[in-house]
């Protein structure tokens, strides 16, 4: 319905690199809006990013966001266009940083995959690759192996072309590997619930391979879910009514290959539409579905924007341990300001992050720093409200 590139590219479904475990270690960023030196390392099944308004929280979540358009689909012009131009996402403009970085390392049973780019302010208002290498070191190799180089002068990743075996100097089965997992990162944020919202749309039955990041197409998402997996729709209608005890079940009717996101009351038969749905509801119908999708309609790493916005402390609980759960499955990133979520959470997960000159700074924590305080029943929600882990205004 839309141009907003897919969870998953269909040239590799039921094509997974022999090595598909792969998982996200770290990532380092230098020079995307306010994250002009900021590093993240020791990712490990779930973090959580706390800090004040405008600390860069969500400016974590568009870098992946501007990676799954740049690797997944090529469009790394697009995206800027759709955020301004080149220069808005550069750390106080281009004549302050003309120039932006990132090195990324993921895990992989057999060894450690990373790759890196640099883009560079060009005319019109657009990147220029000036930079893109990647490269793989086994785990029984001593040292690191030497990075190889993709080019440089192109305007669209040349990932997809060296997965391909279109440079020979450079092994493609690396390539896949890093493809894969960069491409099969999904960022969510269901914060859209204006007259106008997608999720309040008629969609198109065959749209529901996985959850949109607007959580759009969740009436199609459903019904399938209905159809091949009606265990799990029982147990995502079961988790509303714990929050929602009005709630009986949705109403998912196939209308001429088309479906639009209706769901029964307990007290009658009437049926509601999305447009009758409070905002809150309606975020955490998309949340708990998420949440509880099977594996197969995960993304590898999930990143997750603000999961607390407009709902009832109780919810927020609820999906805090939802989230902890599904970090079984794959990799979970969460940016919040909610301390109910964060205390569902150990110190180790967290990392604080806070704006010093415009720049944002990432603290980490150990459980250990704290043990006294955590030993007395505070929570690590309570020790941010305290301020004893910074990350306030």
């Amino acid at each position: 319905m839309d141009n907003e590139p897919h969870l998953r590219d269909h040239a590799t479904l039921g094509e997974k690199p022999a090595d598909a475990r792969s998982r996200l270690e770290s990532v380092s960023v230098r020079g995307f809006r306010s994250l002009a030196d900021v590093e993240l390392t020791d990712l490990g099944d779930v973090t959580v990013l706390i800090g004040a308004n405008g600390s860069g929280k969500s400016n974590v979540i568009r870098f992946f966001e501007m990676l799954s358009w740049m690797v997944r689909s090529r469009k790394l012009e697009e995206f800027v266009a759709r955020h301004g131009g080149a220069d808005d996402q550069l750390f106080m403009g281009n004549k302050v940083t003309p120039r932006m970085e990132a090195d990324i390392s993921l895990r992989s049973q057999s060894g450690v995959n990373e790759y890196s780019f640099a883009l560079s302010h060009g005319s019109p208002d657009r990147f220029v690759f000036t930079e893109e290498q990647l490269r793989f070191s086994r785990n029984d190799w001593e040292g690191e192996a030497e990075p190889r180089s993709l080019g440089s002068g192109h305007t669209e990743s040349r990932i997809h072309s060296a997965a391909q075996g279109d440079f020979s100097e450079i092994n493609k089965t690396t390539a896949r590997v890093i493809r894969h997992l960069l491409q099969d990162c999904g960022t969510f944020q269901f914060h859209d619930t204006s007259a106008s919202a997608k999720m309040k749309q008629n969609w198109e039955v065959s749209e529901n391979r996985s959850l949109r990041s607007d959580g759009g197409n969740l009436g199609p998402v459903l019904m399938r879910l209905e159809v091949d997996y009606p265990d799990r729709l029982d147990w995502i209608q079961e988790n509303i009514r714990r929050v929602l005890p009005s709630f009986d079940s949705f109403v998912l009717e196939d209308r001429h290959g088309r479906v639009l996101l209706r769901w029964r009351g307990t007290v009658s038969d009437k049926t509601f539409g999305a447009h009758l749905t409070s905002d809150g509801s309606l975020r955490f119908f998309a949340l708990v579905t998420l949440l509880n999708l099977p594996p197969e309609m995960l993304p590898s790493v999930a990143l997750i924007d603000e999961p607390e916005l407009g709902l009832h402390p109780s919810a927020v609980t609820l999906v805090g341990s939802m989230i902890d759960s599904l970090a079984s499955q794959c990799q979970v990133i969460v940016a919040t300001q909610s301390p109910q979520l964060v205390n569902c959470f150990g110190l180790d997960d967290i990392a604080v992050m806070e704006l010093e000159n415009s720049r944002t700074v990432v603290h980490r924590k150990s459980q250990d720093e704290y043990e006294q305080w955590l030993d007395e029943d505070y929570t690590t929600g309570d020790l941010w409200q305290m301020n004893l882990l910074g990350g306030r205004p």
